[in-house]
This record gives C-alpha cells, sequence and structure tokens, in this order.
C-alpha cells in the first residue's frame, strides 16, 4: 500500500493509458500525478510530447493549461476580497464603467441585435461561477457567439489587450440576464481585467508576485521562455480520430513573448508539478510552506456551490449539451471550481465536495478534500468539437 492506495492497481495506470489511448493514436502523450496524504503516490508519463520530433513526455513537460488558468484567477480575486478591495455583490460596472449600460439578447441577428435591460446588473458572483451572461465564440451557438468569433475576444494577440476586450464586450448583448443561468465563458477574463485594475498592476505582474513565485511555481506563465522551450509540448487536435497540428510551440512561437491579452480565463502554460504546488495550497486550507494565500473560510467559501438555489451547472445551462469543461450532472459551481454535489447524478466514483476543472487540450485536475488527495492529468489535444476556427 502506498498511502492508502493498492501499489498494484497504481502500477496498472501507466500501462492502461499506453494501451487504450498512445497506441491507439487518441493521445499523443500524457502525464498523471497523484498526491495523497502529504506526498506524490504517483507520476506516470507516457507518449510523447512531439510526435514529429518524437521527443518523450516527460514529468516537466510544460503544458498549455488554459481553463485551469481560472482557478488561479479566481484565488487572485479572492485575495483582494480578502483586502477589502472587492466584495461578490459588487457590480461589474464599479471597475469598468462600460459594462453599466450593457443589455440583453432579445431577438434579432448581428447588426440588428434587439435587446432588453438586465433584470439585475452582473456582479462579482455572476463572473465566478459563469452565471454572467457571457459566452465563448468556439461555443458556435449563437449570432451573439458569432460576434465573438468575428471581433477576436479573447484572442492573445488581439490589439490592445484587456481594455480592448472590455470595450468590445460591452457594446453586444449578454446571452441573458446575469443570475439566471450557467453558460461556461470569457467571465474569467473579465474577473482577470478586474485584478489588474484594483491592484494596479498587470494580470502577469500579479501572479508573479502574489502566487507564482511564492509557491515555487517557476515553469507558469503566460509565454514559455527560450531556454524552456524544448520542454514545451505540441499541441494537436482531434480531426476524424486522427490527431493533426495545432499548435507547435517552437516553430510557431505562440508563446514565445507575452501575449498582448492576457487571459485569465486561459492564458497560462506550465508544469504539472507546477500546478500541484497550487492544488496543494488548496487542499491546506489556503497555506504551504509556512505561508498563507487565503485563509480557511476563504478557501471553503470558493469551493463551495454557488448556483442560485443550489442548482447543479446542468439545470441551469440554456441548452443541453453545450460545451463545458465538465458536463456531468451532480456538479455544482463555486468561486471559479466545479463542486461535487450528488455522486448517483454524477455517475461517478468521488467524494461530496471535491472541486475541479479542466483545460480545452485536455487538461484537468480535482481536488478531494475527504480523501486529502489531489489528480492532475496533462495532455495536448483539442476536441474538434470546441477548435476555434
Amino acid at each position: 500500500m502506498t498511502q492508502g492506495f493498492s501499489s498494484e492497481r497504481l502500477a496498472r495506470i501507466a500501462p492502461f493509458l499506453q494501451r487504450a489511448y498512445i497506441e491507439t493514436g487518441v493521445l499523443p502523450g500524457a502525464q498523471v500525478l497523484l498526491w495523497r496524504r502529504g506526498e506524490t503516490v504517483l507520476d506516470a508519463v507516457v507518449g510523447l510530447r512531439d510526435r514529429v520530433r518524437e521527443t518523450a513526455m516527460e514529468q516537466d513537460t510544460i503544458h498549455r493549461i488554459y481553463s485551469m488558468t481560472k482557478p488561479m484567477t479566481s484565488v487572485a480575486a479572492l485575495m483582494l476580497l480578502e483586502e477589502g478591495a472587492i466584495a461578490l455583490d459588487d457590480p461589474v460596472a464599479r471597475f469598468i464603467p462600460a459594462f453599466a449600460d450593457v443589455r440583453v439578447f432579445n431577438g434579432g441577428a448581428a447588426g440588428n441585435f434587439q435587446t432588453v435591460p438586465p433584470a439585475k446588473a452582473m456582479t462579482v458572483l455572476d463572473l465566478m461561477r459563469h452565471t454572467a451572461g457571457l459566452t465563448y465564440g468556439f461555443i458556435n451557438r449563437t449570432d451573439i457567439d458569432a460576434e465573438y468569433r468575428r471581433l477576436r475576444i479573447a484572442e492573445p494577440d488581439l490589439e490592445g489587450g484587456l481594455p480592448e476586450m472590455m470595450r468590445l464586450l460591452a457594446g453586444l448583448p449578454l446571452e441573458f440576464s446575469p443570475g439566471t443561468a450557467f453558460n461556461y465563458s470569457v467571465a474569467t477574463d473579465v474577473l482577470g481585467h478586474i485584478v489588474e485594475i484594483v491592484s494596479g498592476v498587470s494580470l502577469r505582474d500579479f501572479f508573479q508576485a502574489r502566487l507564482l513565485r511564492p509557491l515555487g511555481m517557476a515553469d507558469t506563465d503566460f509565454f514559455v521562455a527560450e531556454d524552456k522551450r524544448g520542454r514545451f509540448a505540441t499541441c494537436y487536435w482531434s480531426k476524424d480520430d486522427r490527431l493533426a497540428l495545432w499548435d507547435d510551440g517552437v516553430k510557431t512561437m505562440r508563446y514565445a513573448a507575452q501575449p498582448r491579452l492576457l487571459s485569465g480565463g486561459g492564458g497560462l502554460a506550465g508544469t504539472a508539478a507546477d500546478y500541484l504546488r497550487f492544488t496543494r495550497m488548496l487542499l491546506n486550507k489556503g497555506a504551504l510552506d509556512g505561508s498563507r494565500y487565503l485563509s480557511p473560510k476563504t478557501v471553503a467559501l470558493m469551493t463551495m456551490n454557488h448556483l442560485p438555489g443550489n442548482a447543479e451547472i446542468a439545470d441551469l445551462m440554456p441548452v443541453s449539451g453545450i460545451f463545458n469543461e465538465t458536463g456531468y450532472r451532480g456538479i455544482g459551481f463555486g468561486l471559479g471550481v466545479a463542486v461535487m454535489q450528488n455522486l448517483s447524478h454524477a455517475a461517478l466514483p468521488g467524494s461530496v465536495g471535491e472541486y475541479t476543472w479542466g483545460g480545452l487540450a485536455g487538461t484537468f485536475f480535482f481536488v478531494d478534500p475527504r480523501e486529502d488527495m489531489i489528480a492532475i492529468v496533462m495532455t495536448q489535444v483539442i476536441d474538434n468539437q470546441v477548435r476555434r476556427m
């Protein structure tokens, strides 16, 4: 036994991944990291980080963690909440005045949207739990999504960065009145900009000073430094049951320099070991290695369900089947993380109260406080359903 795990069963994981995912061509490579009761009990790597160069996946491979950035941005905002600079019920317009006049879709099409006033103002809480009425262009469901794509909302190279993104967003209708539905969206990018406004520094500088450097997350950033690019995994997308190139970080250099737009919703790249440091801090109720980042009460607040009426995500999505990092029933949403509410509804083994999120390229984590356990999965494959056009 290893910290309560069967050593025999742990040993099955890497061969299973190799047989079921690598040899079948579903994934180029993968890493599974498990932490329990104060130690790493598994750090398994299989396959390749780049198929053309035939470089192996390794423990220190750097991955695009995409939406696993969201919990970190939420923690940044909660730090400011503890300092009294932000409140969950603050209107977003308090920080970004252009949002004072935002309206809600009520018909029509691009160029002639019909709108009505929202029933209530969008708040910081709405941003953190994805009930703000915003969307993502890649969801590709409505004319509003199409406008997000046309205007290149949240694209890393958007001229003018986050301020320009806020200006563009404020000129588009919301999908619904804030607080009435759950829709996965650019809300955490808006939250990241609020962190910038309140703190007076860029989101990257805030992350570096308050999270990345103190936590020892030396390989996590909005870009990959030149001396680390040899460890940067290539990203693929699933096309007709085959893997096609999405982004070769070495040749295309998409992560070679700081982007114009610092996306708090999906901009970071980093290692599994780095993300373990972040999740260990959360598991340890806001502290790690003698330093405190959040109070235990704030971590408890972050990791409880905040959806209206204690609803599950599935009950509040405007249309079933819309892309979401966790599409299962039984799941609620806290302040930047999904939270297990009902195991029988989810039809998954686990613990009530475990919290989780993932990233566009197949990265994933969960923290199970009852089991004193963290799991992190890294790979680099974007599903064709959500590939941005």
